[in-house]
């Protein structure tokens, strides 16, 4: 029988429903939450800046873009007005 090098561990934790219902609209019924999980562990413990933009919701990118400097103001304007419905 062949042996992982690197075996999973079975854990279990709790999080605000907040983050639990948003974690549970981005992924689709095809991902799975504990390797989405696992990276996110992964890639805070390494010091990663964030997620990548294949990985982001169109809402998480759109926020992204409120926060640059040389966005236009009237972009802004308009991402903010969609970001706050």
């Amino acid at each position: 029988m062949r042996r992982s090098a690197n075996r999973t561990v079975k854990m279990s934790i709790s999080v605000p429903s907040n983050i639990f219902n948003e974690l549970e609209r981005t992924l689709s019924y095809t991902q799975s939450r504990s390797k989405f999980i696992s990276s996110a562990i992964d890639e805070k413990l390494n010091g990663s800046e964030g997620f990548s933009v294949e990985e982001s919701t169109t809402k998480q990118l759109m926020a992204a873009l409120m926060n640059r400097n040389d966005v236009d103001p009237t972009l802004k304007a308009l991402l903010l007005h969609i970001l706050s419905k």
